[in-house]
């Protein structure tokens, strides 16, 4: 059996045997004969194709491309090895002078590839372009467009570009061949005539693949602006679309120190009609992002980094964002945005978020755009200049929130912005045991004019708050409620403690006052003309319960009749708290709660002055007949 199939194998290799060298020789002939052409065409091309007539041909595409007239002052170099190759220097890009003279640019150096073939049949065909410090300046006009301009094969094929069955459609006398160009240390400057901006863009970088003007391109640019280098990654399967400002299929990256964004779906430069994809965008540093961009906003420092990733859809006259994933800081939430858009009113942002955990003032920070507009000249001219036409209405909840050093749970609020106002409510929430709701409110001149903030407690545990505060001193203890109403005729962001005026209501329930002791107080002020109050500190003030008003006025609050009604004793302040200073100049009292009593414990009046937390208390005497606290 083995010697059979070894029989059957040689009757198989001993015809390929045969034909074999043949073909091996065919092919080494031919290979021969194209390495001598190839050869022979490289040595011959020198004395067969004029550098005018190469230089004429570059000159002849550029100003079909653009629709412009080139120049070209410098003398070009032919190079035939290892392809045939063409530098051109001094070139400069321009309107024909009797159509306006406008200049579109100039390149230092630029280098192309050509087809020796065609060039020896008398037509010159270029790709593999090569740019060296060009300077280009392009003009985005009053719709969101590009002005490609003059009549250029470019501006051409983006006009006469259709859609057509989900794809770019472009008549082929239209088309052409591009290949690959690379921009080395360009230079772009785009004026943006709508909102009368002009972008510089220097060190620019790029390669760009775009094989045929009717098929897709991709393209890496790097670039740097106001210092900072931003990378660019575009690809888009209908070019042509996209630079007419119509719908098309891109997907565009923004790399950068300061700034990272994705998107991939159909867009628009020049609209939002149809805007659907995918966005993702990341801030790690608000602040050195606003001071790239040359904004001062006030506040903002507390918001460090922000994120965000949604599905982003056009919807009736604005964008839904949906499958919203939302950080600040280390805040994340989910939800729903939309951003409306009609004409004659103003954009609108509304939505809904909900958050597991989450820090209000950097959300709060996340609005300072809105609200800073106005309060100089340098902010209100830049882009909060654009904000003062922005509303706002965003819906927040919350299973835990902290403000500052208060922590909330389960809160609801609401930041609501409306042409010359902004609220912030806290619906609801739950509060050191009990529940708070807020109002802040800044108005007048894009809230440059003042504000107010209205705030409600309801049975929370003031003794806990004071442990959590680490704040000293003889303070109630106690669960309570309390009213507060502050205003201020500054900007909120600038408000300092002179500024506020308000009023302050707050009661009790029983409760303890430690480092005050009714006796040794009544004892000090029997033997003493004046003593500090840490020298009666021994004991705790008990109390049923505690009434307290006063009003804030030039950085100050005037007590109106405290009253604190212990078991057996009842104290009674009022005066001047100066709080900016800590300064206390107080008059009080000590009587019996019980007036059967009084003469058990007699009035006994005083006066509190110095600092706090430990103020010296004189005694006042009693003259005449002076009636008792009831």
């Amino acid at each position: 059996m083995s010697t059979s199939r070894h029989r059957r194998w040689r009757r198989k290799i001993g015809p390929v045997s045969r034909w074999l060298p043949a073909f091996a020789r065919l092919s080494t002939v031919f290979l021969l004969i194209a390495l001598a052409l190839f050869v022979a065409l490289r040595v011959a091309a020198p004395y067969l194709i004029s550098t005018g007539f190469v230089r004429s041909g570059i000159e002849d595409t550029l100003s079909k491309w653009t629709g412009y007239h080139a120049e070209i002052k410098g003398s070009p170099v032919l190079e035939f090895w290892p392809t045939p190759r063409i530098t051109l220097n001094q070139i400069t890009i321009r309107q024909p002078r009797e159509s306006g003279d406008k200049l579109l640019g100039s390149i230092e150096s630029l280098s192309a590839d050509f087809s020796l073939i065609d060039a020896l049949r008398g037509r010159t065909s270029f790709h593999e372009f090569h740019l060296v410090r060009p300077k280009l300046a392009l003009t985005r006009d009053e719709k969101g467009l590009i002005d490609w301009s003059y009549a250029g094969l470019l501006a051409r094929a983006i006009s006469g570009v259709r859609y057509e069955n989900g794809a770019e459609v472009l008549d082929p006398d239209l088309d052409a061949e591009i290949g690959a160009v690379t921009v080395e240390d360009g230079t772009l400057v785009v004026t943006d005539i709508k909102s009368a901006t002009t972008y510089h863009f220097d060190s620019v970088t790029a390669d760009i693949a775009w094989p045929r003007l009717s098929g897709a391109i991709s393209a890496v640019v790097i670039a740097r602006i106001n210092g900072e280098d931003l990378k660019v990654d575009f690809a888009s399967r209908q070019p042509l679309l996209a630079f007419a400002g119509r719908n098309a299929e891109t997907r565009t990256s923004l790399t950068s120190n300061l700034l990272t964004a994705h998107f991939q779906g159909i867009a628009s430069i020049a609209s939002l009609s149809a805007f659907s994809g995918n966005i993702t965008a990341s801030i790690p540093d608000v602040p050195a992002l606003l001071t790239w961009s040359g904004k001062s906003i006030p506040g903002i420092a507390t918001l460090k980094s922000a994120s965000l990733e949604s599905d982003i859809m056009s919807s009736g006259n604005g964008l839904r964002f949906n499958n919203l994933s939302l950080s600040l800081n280390e805040a994340s939430a989910t939800g729903v945005m939309d951003l409306f858009t009609q004409p004659g009113k103003r954009p609108k942002i509304g939505g809904t978020l909900a958050f597991d955990q989450m820090n209000l003032k950097p959300f709060l920070d996340a609005f300072a755009l809105r609200l800073a507009a106005g309060e100089a000249e340098e902010i209100s001219a830049g882009i909060s200049g654009q904000l003062r036409v922005l509303d706002v209405d965003v819906r927040l909840s919350a299973r835990r929130a902290q403000m500052g050093l208060f922590e909330l749970s389960d809160v609801g609020a609401s930041m609501i912005v409306a042409g010359g106002e902004a609220k912030f409510d806290i619906g609801d929430s739950q509060f050191e045991g009990g529940e708070m709701t807020a109002h802040l409110e800044a108005t007048q001149r894009d809230f440059d004019g003042g504000g107010k903030l209205q705030l409600s407690i309801r049975n929370a545990d003031f003794a806990a708050l004071a442990e959590r505060l680490q704040l000293k001193g003889p303070l109630p203890l106690a669960t309570g409620s309390l009213d507060l109403d502050l205003q201020s005729p500054k900007a909120i962001w600038t408000t300092g403690l002179a500024d506020v005026t308000g009023r302050l209501h707050f009661w009790t329930r029983e409760g303890t006052i430690p480092g005050i002791d009714a006796a040794a107080i009544r004892t000090q002020a029997a033997e003493k003309p004046f003593f500090p109050l840490s020298a009666a500190a021994g004991g705790a003030f008990a109390f049923n319960q505690l009434n307290l008003q006063a009003d804030f006025a030039n950085g100050s609050a005037e007590m109106h009749d405290a009253r604190i009604d212990g078991a057996t004793q009842t104290l009674t302040l009022s005066g001047v708290i100066t709080y900016q200073s800590n300064g206390l100049a107080l008059s009080g009292s000590l009587a019996a709660t019980d007036p059967a009593k009084a003469a058990e414990l007699p009035l006994l009046p005083f006066f509190i002055g110095g600092s706090w937390p430990n103020p010296v208390i004189s005694p006042v005497p009693l003259f005449g007949n002076t009636p008792q606290a009831q």
